[in-house]
């Protein structure tokens, strides 16, 4: 269980870090296959128009997740986090994220996300 926690950690931040530089390549290769998002603007998006929207350069600045929980049910994990981060004027700004991850072929790929701001 610790290792799973531990992955799903290191995925977590992977997946801020490829919101925040845009890196559509780290996206590839931890999003499955069904992956949907919810997005702030209440659209829901699927893989292909995800990976085309995070390739656009993001404008805001300091995205970090904090207060993260990692709930682990077998082969299927939520993560629930809090974001902060500064927007393109300037402004500090707050946020909320869940993400579902499932183990597949024994690798977590993430199944489905859900950002507010």
């Amino acid at each position: 269980m610790n290792n799973d926690i531990d992955e799903l950690t290191a995925l977590n931040r992977d997946y801020v870090a490829s919101v925040q530089h845009s890196d559509v390549k780290r996206f590839d290769e931890i999003l499955a296959a069904d992956f949907y998002c919810s997005n702030p603007d209440k659209t829901l998006v699927d893989r292909a128009a995800f990976l085309k929207q995070s390739s656009i350069p993001v404008t805001i600045r300091n995205l970090t997740a904090r207060d993260v929980k990692i709930r682990l049910l077998g082969d299927f994990a939520i993560i629930h986090a809090a974001t902060s981060y500064t927007t393109a004027d300037g402004q500090p700004a707050q946020g909320r994220y869940t993400d579902c991850w499932a183990k597949q072929d024994g690798k977590w790929l993430a199944v489905s996300a859900h950002v507010s701001r």
